[in-house]
């Protein structure tokens, strides 16, 4: 084969796995939306604040010891102890599973059937004070990130292509544990949707607040649900972001990087935010080969989802696998 193609195949499957790294992020927008019609503008955050408590936990610093530090004149940092990392994971999910029942308790349970710009207004403010919070509790240096996970080139790839095509293509091991992760969630989620009682219910709530209210269903107990759903997954993609690049304020970013993905997908579709992802993935990785780096000077990835997305919000609004939403007027 020649070089070039070679080169592509290996370019298209390092796109596949950035997508998937895309959808971890986006699959947290799209189980608060589908259940709470809440477009999560702080999902991002959410990623950030458990990927450092994870590191927290794990070096066994002290919370807002900084803060501490400054009021009492004290030199404290760490309790002398290191968890293991399935402790750490552990501890954080229950940390989030209380920030689920925080966020529900003190905001949104103060503004049920409220316009959707007011609920998205709720989430923009809680994202800042969640990033202040995380900065006061944990420090703001970058973070090493180590759960165990394997990273690096996968040596058995690199020779299986090697000898097949006499090019050995190189994909990180950290990537292949993602997509079987993304893989396990979303299957696990859909099944949740689809076939057990609190599945319907999240539905039943995100088409109407009041009507869920009216049958019994407890809009308090489903959305403290869904957010810890959420947060579990944005501790996933936390961990898979963190330990391929450090845990530092930068990675609120990458929620940013989802709204494409959240576009092409459809914001109500658990598999479409997996589809975007791969698309988006791809879509930048193959656009910067063939024409950004040969043509326009390179960084296309930088602006090539949007562009995507833009395309989509005008030919098709609601993604590929979106509900189409027909309001009477």
């Amino acid at each position: 084969m020649p070089d070039q193609l070679l080169f592509g195949m290996e370019v298209a499957l390092n796109g596949l796995m950035a997508g998937v790294m895309y959808a971890l992020v986006a699959l947290g927008f799209v189980l608060i939306f589908k259940a709470s019609g809440i477009f999560n503008y702080a999902q991002g955050v959410m990623a950030l604040f458990a990927a450092m408590t994870l590191v927290g936990i794990q070096n066994g610093q002290v919370p807002f010891s900084y803060l501490i530090n400054a009021i009492f004149g004290t030199d404290i940092q760490y309790f002398g102890w290191q968890a293991p990392a399935l402790l750490a994971i552990l501890l954080t999910v229950v940390v989030m599973a209380g920030f689920a029942w925080l966020v529900n308790r003190y905001i949104f349970s103060h503004l049920v059937n409220q316009e959707p710009i007011i609920l998205f207004m709720a989430t923009i403010g809680l994202a800042y004070f969640l990033e202040g919070v995380a900065d006061l509790m944990w420090g703001s240096e970058i973070k090493k990130l180590d759960v165990g996970l394997p990273q690096g080139i996968n040596d058995w790839i690199d020779q299986t292509t090697f000898e097949a095509f006499g090019y050995g293509f190189f994909i990180d091991n950290l990537d292949i544990v993602a997509t079987i992760i993304a893989a396990l969630l979303v299957a696990g989620l859909v099944l949740f949707s689809q076939y057990t009682k609190q599945g319907r219910a999240l539905r039943a709530v995100a088409d109407d607040h009041q009507a869920a209210l009216s049958v019994g269903i407890s809009l308090n107990f489903i959305w403290v649900l869904v957010w810890s759903i959420a947060g579990f997954v944005a501790l996933v993609a936390g961990i898979m972001w963190g330990a391929k690049s450090g845990v530092q304020f930068s990675l609120s970013l990458i929620a940013l990087k989802a709204l494409p993905v959240l576009m092409l997908g459809g914001f109500t579709s658990i598999p479409g935010a997996i589809v975007g992802g791969l698309i988006i993935g791809v879509g930048e990785k193959l656009f910067e080969f063939l024409i950004g780096a040969p043509f326009l000077g390179g960084a296309t990835e930088n602006w090539f989802a949007y562009v995507l997305a833009l395309v989509f919000l005008v030919f098709r609004p609601q993604g590929l696998f979106g509900e189409k939403i027909i309001e009477r007027v």
